[in-house]
C-alpha cells in the first residue's frame, strides 16, 4: 500500500484532534498554528518541514520520522522523541517549550536549541556532540552518561551537570553558569 505524499504543502490553524492527519509522507511543508496534542503520529514522515507556533504536547512519536525539521515558538511537551524513527533523525528548536520530553540515547549531533525551555527533560545517553543550548533554560534536565563534547552551554541557565558522569570534553561554559557543574558535591559558589 502506497503511503500519501504531501509535497510543500501549508497548514494553517489546523486542528488535528477534529481531523486527524492523514498518515503518509510530508515534504517541504509548513505548518503553523496546527494542535497536534495528544496524536498518534506514528510512522509519519516529516522531511525538510517547519512547525510555526504547533501544539505537540503528549502526541505519541513512535516511529515518526523528523528529517531536517525546525520547530519554532512549539509546545513540545511530554514527548518521547526517544521512540522516533532514528534514520536521520535531525531537529532544531528555537523559542519552544520542551519540558518532561525526552531525548534518551538518540545522536542528536549538533543539534540547535535556542531560547528554549527544557525543564525536567532526558538527556540519558544522549550523544549531543558539538550541539547548542543558546539562552536555554535547562531547570532540572537530567544529563546521565551524554556525549557533551564540544557543546556548548555559555548562555543556558540553571545546568546541572556531573562531569564524572558525562563526556564533557571541550564543552564551552561561562563563569556565571560553570557552578552547574559542582551541584553533586553539594557546596556554595560565591
Amino acid at each position: 500500500m502506497n503511503k500519501p505524499y504531501f509535497d510543500n504543502k501549508e497548514f494553517s490553524g489546523t486542528d488535528f484532534n477534529d481531523k486527524h492527519i492523514t498518515f503518509g509522507e510530508y515534504e517541504s511543508c509548513t505548518f503553523s498554528q496546527c494542535d497536534f496534542s495528544g496524536q498518534d503520529l506514528r510512522d509519519i514522515i516529516f522531511i525538510d518541514c517547519e512547525f510555526l507556533s504547533c501544539d505537540f504536547s503528549n502526541a505519541l512519536l513512535l516511529h515518526t520520522a523528523f528529517q531536517d525539521v525546525r520547530f519554532l515558538d512549539c509546545k513540545l511537551l511530554g514527548l518521547r522523541f526517544d521512540k522516533c524513527n532514528q534514520f536521520l533523525l535531525t531537529m532544531e528548536f528555537e523559542r519552544c517549550q520542551l519540558d518532561f520530553s525526552s531525548f534518551y540515547a538518540l545522536k542528536l549531533q549538533k543539534t540547535k536549541f535556542k531560547a528554549c525551555r527544557l525543564e525536567a527533560v532526558e538527556f540519558v545517553e544522549t550523544d549531543l556532540m558539538a550541539s547548542s543550548f543558546e539562552k536555554c533554560d535547562l531547570r532540572e534536565a537530567v544529563f546521565d552518561r551524554a556525549n557533551l563534547s564540544k557543546v556548548d552551554f555559555r548562555s543556558a541557565d540553571n545546568i546541572s551537570i556531573d562531569p564524572e558522569r558525562n563526556n564533557i570534553k571541550k564543552a564551552k561554559f561561562s563563569l556565571s553558569n560553570i557552578r552547574g557543574l559542582l551541584d553533586k558535591y553539594d557546596i556554595s559558589v560565591s
